[in-house]
C-alpha cells in the first residue's frame, strides 16, 4: 500500500474514532440531562408520598381493595386466607401470630426508620464516608504536583473574542512551543473546570471575577496545592484609574454601574490569587500597587493565526493597483473608543483638509464629531468584521492610528494596534501611551502623536512622503516579527513565568500502575474493593508508584465534576457516579471515560490495571489501546461475560452455563437488546488485554471456556486479613457454633440454611447470621419465625478490626452459595483461624477445602438436604473440634504473596521484566 495512501486512511480512522468519541460523549451529555430531571422528579415523588393527601389516597386504595377482594399487595384476598389456614392447620395458630406480628414489626420499624435509612443509603451513594468524612476535602500537597505531566489550565473568559485571541488561545500555542499541555475551560463552565483542575499543575484565571461559583474554583485549586494566578489585559480592577476612563462617558448609567460593579470582583480575584500576569508594564505595576508582589508581564504578540492572515493579506495588497486616494483605516471595534478617537480628530481634520487625497474609513462603532460631515464620502463608516476581514480591510489601507488618552487606563494598554499594522506594513501614527513607547521608535518604524499639530504633522508626513511610509512599514514589521513572533514571547517572556518542564519521566523510575475499580477507600464496598485496596497498599509499600480511578461523591451543585484526594499516600481521582445507573450506562460511560483519559495522561503509568469497573465503562480499556497504554484485567466475577455480574437469575438462581449461549441470556434479561452488543465490546476489550488474572483456577476455566486463550488469563490468588493471634479452641461439651456471612440473599444459600437447621433434631448448637443491612439501619433478616430447636442470633456485618472477633466465637462456616463462586473471601478468613467451613463445590470457594481435612464439601445441587447432612455429620463429631486446628493452612494465599506475583505480572506487561 501506497505511503499517501496509508495516511489518508489513517486521517480517516482518526475523524471516525473523534466524531465515535464525540457523539458518545453528546449522549452522556443527554443522559446526564436525563438523570437530574429523573432525581428531579424522584424529589418531587417522595415529597406527594410523604404529603397527607397521598396517606389518605393510599387509605382509600387499601379499602377499595380488600373491598374488591385482593390485599394491598395485589393477591387475591381468598388465597391469602387459604395459606393463613394451612398453616394454623399445621404449625398451629400460635406460628400465624408469630409470623403476621414479625412482618408487622418489620414493616414498623421499616416505615420508622426510613429517613434514616434513605440518609444512609446517600450516604452509601455520594461517599460511604464512614469514619473519614473529611477525605475529600482533605489539602492535597503541592510536591503530588511533581508527578504529573505539565499541564496548565486557563479558566477563562472566553465570550469576548478579541481578548481570547491575545489572552488565550494566544497564550495556548505559546505554551506549546514549551512543551506544556494547556486546557482551556470557560469560567461559566463550573464541572469542567472543577474537573481540569484535578489534573492540572499550574492554573491561571484569565480576567474572572470572585463571583461565589469562582471562590470554590480558587478554593479548589488551592486545596489541590495550586498557587493559582490571576491575568488580564485591561486596567478593570482598579476603580479610581477606571473612572479616569473618558470612554466611560459613552455609556449608559446603568452599563457604568456594572461595570464599576465588576471592579470589585476583579480586584478581588486578584488579590485571591495572590500572583499576576499582566499584558503591559503599567498594567504590571498597577497590580503590585493593588497589593500583588508576584507579578510578570507577557506581552499580547503575534500568533500563527495572525501571521498566516497577514501573510495572505500582503500578498493580495502587492497585486493592487496604485490610487489616487490615500486611506486612513480605523478599527474602533466598540464605540467606547469615542473619547480616545476624540485625541486625534483635530489634527485628522486639519490633515484631511490640507491634503484632499486623505480619506477614513472607520471599522465598528463610533460616534464622530460632526464636524467630519464636512468630508462627505471621503469618510466611510462600515459595521464591526471578523478578524481575518478586519486584517483584509486594513492591509488595503495606506496608513492607520492608534489614538488614546493621556490615563493610567489607557497607559495599561497593549500595543495590539501597531503590531497588527506592522505585519502588513501599514505606517501606523499611535499615541504616545506606555505600550506603543516601548516598541516605537519615532521616525524609524512608526510615528507618535499627542497634540492635535502633532497628529496633524504625522500625517501629511506619510501622505506627502511615500517613501516615509515604506520605510516605517517594512522597519515596522521586521521589529514585530523578531520581538513579538510566538517563538520568541515563549522563550523570552512566557518562559519566566512558566519555565519549559521536564515532560519525560526520568531513567530508572519506579513501576508506575494506575488502578481502576468502582469503589475505592472510603467508599469500601466489597470483596473486589477490598482487594483492590489491599494491592495498591502493597505496591505502593514496594516502591510502585500507583494511582487510583474510582467512583466518588457528587460535588455540591456539580453533577460531572471529577474530585482528587488521597489515600494512605496514594493519589485517587473520583468520578461522580449514580447508584441507579442503568445496564447500558453501566457498560459504557462516555463521561466517566474522559475524566479517565485527563488522569491517564497526567499520571502517565507503565500499565493500567481494571478490576471490578463495571458502571465506569469499557472506554477506559479504550483509552489505553489509544494511548498505547497496557492494561491488566482481573476477573472478580462473571461481569465480562454475563449481564447479571454473577450468573445468577431474576429468580435468585444460578445459571449453569459454561459456554455463554446468548439466546438463554436473551430469555435470562427480558429486553436486553444490546446484548449481542454487548458481548462484542466484552470479547474486544479482553482480547486486547495485556493479560488476564482470575483469583482461581475455576474462574479461569469459566473464561476459557467463552474463547480466552489459556496462554492470556492466569490465577492470582486473592489474599486476606490473616488473624492476629491463634483462636481459642471449642469448649468441650458446649454446642458447637455455626455462622453465616452471605445475608439473606437466595444466591448465597440463606433459605437452605433455614430449611436445614428447622429440619435437625437436636438442640446441640448455635447459629450466628451476619445481616450487612444492620449497617444501613435497618434489618433484613428476621428469625422470630423459625421452627428451630437450637439457637439462632443476628450480628451486624463484621469490620477488618473486629473480625476476629466474630470468627472467634463460631466453630463451623457454612458456605452454601448457590453459584460457582470466583473466590469466596470469608472461606479463607475462616480457614485461616482454624474454623471449618461447610462449602459447596464446584467453584472457586472450594479450592482450598480438602473435604474431611479441614472442610466439609457438598454439592451445588440446591437442596437443603444436602446441607442439612453435612451440619449433622459435624455435628455428630463435634468432640474434633475440643482440639481442631486446620492442617493446610501454610498453603493459604497472602496479601503479599498475592502482590508479589502481581508485581511480576505487571512488570512483565510493562516491559520492565522479561
Amino acid at each position: 500500500m501506497a505511503r499517501n495512501e496509508l495516511e489518508a486512511r489513517l486521517r480517516d480512522s482518526e475523524a471516525l474514532l473523534a466524531g465515535y468519541r464525540s457523539s458518545a460523549f453528546i449522549h452522556s451529555m443527554r443522559a446526564d440531562g436525563l438523570a437530574s430531571e429523573a432525581a428531579h422528579a424522584r424529589n418531587q415523588l417522595a415529597g406527594w408520598n410523604t404529603s397527607r393527601t397521598a396517606r389518605l389516597g393510599r387509605l382509600i386504595r387499601i379499602v377499595w381493595l380488600l373491598a374488591h377482594g385482593s390485599t394491598p399487595s395485589g393477591q387475591p384476598l381468598r388465597k391469602v386466607v387459604r395459606r393463613a389456614a394451612e398453616l394454623v392447620e399445621t404449625e398451629g395458630g400460635r406460628a400465624l401470630y408469630r409470623r403476621v406480628t414479625s412482618r408487622i414489626r418489620a414493616r414498623l420499624e421499616l416505615r420508622r426508620d426510613v429517613r434514616k435509612t434513605v440518609a444512609s443509603l446517600k450516604v452509601a451513594e455520594r461517599a460511604k464516608v464512614g469514619a473519614e468524612p473529611d477525605v475529600y476535602g482533605a489539602a492535597q500537597p503541592a510536591s503530588r504536583l511533581r508527578d504529573f505531566r505539565p499541564s496548565l489550565l486557563i479558566i477563562a473568559e472566553l465570550t469576548l473574542p478579541q481578548c481570547a485571541k491575545y489572552r488565550v488561545w494566544q497564550r495556548k500555542e505559546e505554551l506549546e512551543l514549551l512543551n506544556w499541555h494547556v486546557e482551556v475551560t470557560d469560567w461559566r463552565d463550573m464541572d469542567a473546570s472543577l474537573s481540569a483542575l484535578q489534573t492540572c499543575t499550574e492554573v491561571v484565571f484569565y480576567r474572572v471575577p470572585a463571583f461565589p461559583s469562582v471562590k470554590g474554583l480558587l478554593a479548589e485549586a488551592k486545596r489541590l496545592g495550586l498557587s493559582p494566578w490571576w491575568e488580564v489585559d485591561d486596567l478593570i480592577f482598579d476603580e479610581s484609574e477606571y473612572r479616569e476612563n473618558g470612554n466611560l462617558n459613552s455609556l449608559s448609567v446603568s452599563e457604568q454601574r456594572e461595570l464599576l460593579f465588576g471592579v470589585g470582583l476583579f480586584r478581588d480575584c486578584l488579590l485571591s490569587c495572590g500572583r499576576g500576569i499582566a499584558s503591559t508594564r503599567a498594567l504590571g505595576e498597577a497590580m503590585r500597587r493593588a497589593g500583588v508582589s508576584d507579578v510578570h508581564v507577557i506581552e499580547n504578540a503575534l500568533d500563527r493565526q495572525t501571521i498566516a492572515i497577514a501573510e495572505a493579506a500582503r500578498t493580495e495588497r502587492s497585486a493592487r493597483p496604485d490610487r489616487d486616494s490615500i486611506l486612513l483605516v480605523y478599527g474602533s471595534g466598540t464605540r467606547t473608543h469615542d473619547a480616545d478617537f476624540r485625541c486625534c480628530a483635530a489634527g485628522l481634520m486639519a490633515a484631511m483638509e490640507a491634503e484632499p487625497r486623505l480619506r477614513l474609513q472607520v471599522i465598528g462603532e463610533l460616534t464622530l464629531p460632526d464636524d467630519f460631515r464636512r468630508f462627505g464620502d471621503r469618510v466611510e463608516q462600515l459595521s464591526g468584521r471578523d478578524y481575518p476581514a478586519y486584517m483584509a480591510m486594513l492591509a488595503r489601507a495606506d496608513l492607520t492610528i492608534a489614538p488614546l488618552e493621556p490615563t493610567a487606563f489607557n497607559d495599561a494598554k497593549s500595543n495590539i494596534k501597531f503590531l497588527e499594522a506592522a505585519m502588513l506594513d501599514v505606517p501606523a501614527v499611535c499615541s504616545p501611551r506606555d505600550a506603543f513607547t516601548q516598541v516605537i521608535r519615532n521616525g524609524e518604524n512608526g510615528l507618535l502623536a499627542e497634540s492635535a499639530e502633532e497628529w496633524r504633522d504625522a500625517l501629511l508626513a506619510l501622505c506627502y512622503d511615500p517613501g516615509l511610509s515604506q520605510r516605517l512599514g517594512r522597519q515596522a514589521r521586521s521589529d514585530v516579527i523578531q520581538r513579538y513572533r510566538p517563538e520568541a514571547v515563549a522563550r523570552e517572556q512566557v518562559a519566566v513565568c512558566f519555565p519549559e518542564p521536564v515532560v519525560a519521566l526520568p531513567k530508572g523510575r519506579p513501576l508506575r500502575v494506575m488502578s481502576a475499580n468502582i469503589y475505592f477507600a472510603p467508599r469500601s464496598f466489597g470483596g473486589a474493593t477490598l482487594i483492590a485496596e489491599e494491592m495498591v497498599r502493597q505496591l505502593s509499600g514496594r516502591g510502585a508508584d500507583v494511582a487510583v480511578f474510582t467512583s466518588g461523591p457528587y460535588l455540591e451543585g456539580h453533577y460531572s465534576a471529577s474530585l482528587r484526594y488521597e489515600t494512605e499516600g496514594v493519589p485517587v481521582v473520583a468520578a461522580p457516579l449514580p447508584i441507579d445507573i442503568d445496564r447500558v450506562a453501566a457498560l459504557d460511560n462516555p463521561r466517566c471515560t474522559e475524566l479517565f483519559r485527563a488522569w491517564l495522561e497526567a499520571f502517565r503509568p507503565d500499565v493500567v490495571h481494571l478490576h471490578s469497573v463495571q458502571g465506569l465503562g469499557l472506554g477506559m480499556a479504550q483509552v489505553c489501546l489509544e494511548l498505547g497504554i497496557p492494561y491488566v484485567i482481573t476477573l472478580h466475577d462473571a461481569w465480562w461475560l454475563c449481564e447479571r455480574q454473577f450468573m445468577v437469575r431474576e429468580d435468585g438462581r444460578y445459571c449453569f452455563q459454561r459456554h455463554i449461549d446468548l439466546r438463554v441470556c436473551a430469555a435470562c434479561v427480558p429486553g436486553a437488546r444490546h446484548l449481542a452488543l454487548r458481548a462484542e465490546m466484552m470479547g474486544a476489550v479482553l482480547k486486547s488485554a495485556a493479560l488476564l488474572l482470575t483469583p482461581s483456577q475455576s474462574h479461569r476455566a469459566l473464561y476459557m471456556e467463552n474463547g480466552i486463550e489459556a496462554g492470556q488469563i492466569r490465577v492470582n490468588r486473592n489474599g486476606f486479613t490473616w488473624p492476629k493471634g491463634q483462636r481459642a479452641l471449642h469448649v468441650s461439651g458446649t454446642p458447637l457454633r455455626f455462622g453465616f456471612v452471605g445475608g439473606a440473599e437466595t444466591v448465597k444459600g440463606f433459605p437452605l440454611i433455614r430449611k436445614a437447621f428447622e429440619a435437625l433434631e437436636r438442640d446441640d448448637w448455635e447459629l450466628v447470621l451476619i445481616d450487612n443491612k444492620l449497617n444501613l439501619g435497618f434489618p433484613s433478616i428476621l428469625v422470630d419465625d423459625w421452627k428451630v430447636r437450637g439457637r439462632v442470633s443476628v450480628l451486624p456485618a463484621y469490620r477488618q478490626e473486629t473480625m476476629d472477633a466474630f470468627y472467634a466465637r463460631i466453630d463451623v462456616l457454612l458456605f452454601p452459595s448457590q453459584w460457582m463462586e470466583s473466590y469466596g473471601l470469608s472461606v479463607r478468613e475462616a480457614l485461616a483461624r482454624d474454623v471449618w467451613v461447610i462449602a459447596t463445590s464446584p467453584g472457586g470457594q472450594a479450592e482450598d477445602i480438602v473435604d474431611g481435612v479441614n472442610g466439609t464439601l457438598i454439592p451445588l445441587d440446591g437442596q437443603a438436604g444436602s446441607l442439612r447432612s453435612a451440619v449433622e455429620g459435624v455435628l455428630m463429631q463435634k468432640e474434633r473440634f475440643d482440639t481442631y486446628r486446620n492442617p493446610l493452612k501454610s498453603g493459604l494465599p497472602t496479601f503479599e504473596g498475592q502482590a508479589t506475583e502481581l508485581t511480576g505480572f505487571l512488570e512483565e506487561v510493562a516491559g520492565l521484566r522479561a
